[in-house]
């Protein structure tokens, strides 16, 4: 604006000389300001290197390439889903921390359900009985919006324990096209490919018909791509495929609970069996299941399996990198946040191998050495139903960390299944591991906890028990400020799209619900 002001002055300027002198004047233009546009270049991300400490040294491994022309180095280290417009797989990324939460605008908060959609029920009887419908754990449904979808749907992808897997109108809560039907029992969470050319990353639960264990489905074309049955090389003879699957630098892994770890192809659109990684913590071939998700930052994979170990795998090799013991059972999938440059594993375990009283150890672990940063031990105790059937104590859920006014904070949910209290709520300071507050919930939680934000920067917790109670906690002081039994059993995990959250139900249902 100063320069504009100058220029028009000089022509007055030039005339008043004029009239004194009669030497022609010079007139001398400003200088032009120069300004020159910097970007910051974008930091260099570099691959965690390729080693193994003596930790790892110790299992017994066995990395079986199945077809070597294949590629096998990522061709990205960046989170496969980050800026994808969906939910795509377990919590929307691949280190597990959510990127999805909600925004709550209004102090009076009611728990009010937006629709219901009712799946099939199935009453087969099983080698493990009668699943029913509905969803069961994990089970977080998926939300695309397809770029070849004219009318620019939002749609739900979920999958049921009766075996189907549901397409569902976000807005309205109706189908958007026919179930698909893929013969047997269906819990953990699917993946959608991130470039969505259609395939969705099935894995099955429980054998119904055959084949049993993997399956890869065209949702646009509503055909079947890929189905695998047992694996004759398998450590492990159960073809449970629970975990749900991760892509990273143009591969799919999937951890199995036949122990294996499956490395595939799929950077050219395709769906092809590159490696398997099998291991064992003795010199027998037997290795413990895996029914966690595993959680990534950039070439390094993290995941717990059935018998307590916690495992890094360089992805780029598909051999282990570091092991740790966590005592028993791990079926709640990590976390893993980069910290000035150092990835750091958040996971906890269950009471299961110890026996009917233990401890749920949630261990904060350095990523790139396996080194214990802190340890919390929960007191928590098998549940005996009466009948024969008990649940196992401990730790199901993915821990959530805190941002906003819990900037620093990391919560989670443990079984303790005590004579008072089925479970507590806890949030830790996730730098030294200390307990912040325990709020304690008259049942078991299974389901993991989504976040919502007030104008105040105030985090809010949302949760849901298996006796199908939703629950909004204030991050900060664990105040439980609404509550709303809206269900039959909550052991699916939601997801929040545009402030609603969508969730299934235990029974034959999948919901969505409103905070007003």
């Amino acid at each position: 604006m100063k320069r504009h002001s100058l220029l028009l002055l000089l022509p007055l300027m030039v005339f008043a000389c004029t009239q004194q002198q009669t030497q022609p004047v010079e007139v001398v233009e400003p200088e032009q300001e120069v300004i020159v546009d910097t970007v910051p270049e974008a930091p260099v991300v570099v691959a965690f290197p390729d080693t193994m400490y003596a930790s790892a040294e110790k299992l017994m491994i066995v990395v079986d390439t199945i077809d070597p022309s294949l590629p096998s180095v990522l061709s990205s280290l960046e989170d496969a889903y980050a800026d994808k417009p969906g939910i795509y797989t377990f919590r929307g990324s691949s280190s597990r921390i959510p990127n999805f939460h909600g925004h709550l605008t209004d102090d009076s908060i009611q728990i009010k359900v937006d629709w219901d959609f009712t799946t099939r029920i199935d009453n087969t009887n099983t080698c493990l009985g009668v699943w029913g419908g509905g969803v069961g754990w994990t089970g977080q449904p998926l939300y695309v919006q397809w770029p070849q979808d004219s009318l620019q749907r939002q749609e739900i992808i979920a999958v049921s324990l009766c075996g189907d897997v549901y397409f569902i109108d976000f807005q309205t809560g109706e189908a958007t096209r026919e179930p698909f039907d893929v013969l047997n029992v269906l819990k953990g969470t699917p993946a959608l490919n991130t470039s969505l050319n259609g395939h969705l990353y099935i894995g099955h639960a429980v054998p119904k018909g055959a084949p049993f264990g993997t399956q890869v489905i065209d949702v646009l074309s509503h055909q079947t791509v890929n189905i695998s049955g047992r694996d004759s090389k398998a450590w492990r003879s159960w073809g449970g495929n629970d975990s749900s699957p991760v892509e990273a630098g143009g591969f799919l892994f999937r951890p199995a609970e036949n122990g294996g770890i499956y490395k595939y192809y799929i950077g050219d659109g395709g769906y092809a069996l590159q490696s398997v990684l099998r291991y064992s913590t003795t010199q027998a071939k037997a290795s413990p299941g895996m029914e966690s998700s595993m959680a990534i930052c950039r070439n390094y994979g993290y995941i717990g399996d059935n018998a307590g170990n916690i495992l890094c795998i360089n992805l780029n090799t598909m051999k282990p990198v570091w092991h740790y013991w966590n005592h028993d059972d791990t079926d709640a999938s990590a976390v893993v946040e980069l910290e000035d440059g150092i990835p750091y594993v958040y996971t906890g375990c269950e009471v299961d191998r110890q026996g009917g009283n233990g401890c749920s150890y949630f261990v904060k672990l350095n990523g790139l050495t396996g080194e214990l940063i802190w340890e919390d031990t929960i007191r928590c105790h098998k549940l005996q139903y009466g009948n024969g059937k008990s649940s196992d104590g401990g730790m199901y859920v993915t821990p959530l960390l805190g941002e906003g006014d819990c900037e620093g904070m990391i919560f989670s949910s443990f079984c303790v299944q005590t004579s008072k209290t089925y479970s507590e709520f806890i949030a830790f300071d996730k730098h030294d591991g200390s307990v912040l507050y325990r709020t304690k919930m008259k049942h078991e939680c299974w389901s993991s906890p989504v976040a919502f934000y007030n104008d105040q920067g105030e985090m809010f917790i949302f949760i849901g028990d298996r006796i199908g109670t939703a629950f909004l906690i204030k991050g900060k002081t664990g105040e439980i400020i609404a509550s709303e039994k809206i269900a039959y059993n909550f052991e699916s995990s939601p997801i929040v799209v545009d402030d609603k959250i969508v969730v299934g139900s235990r029974g034959n249902k999948i919901i969505k619900i409103s905070l007003q």
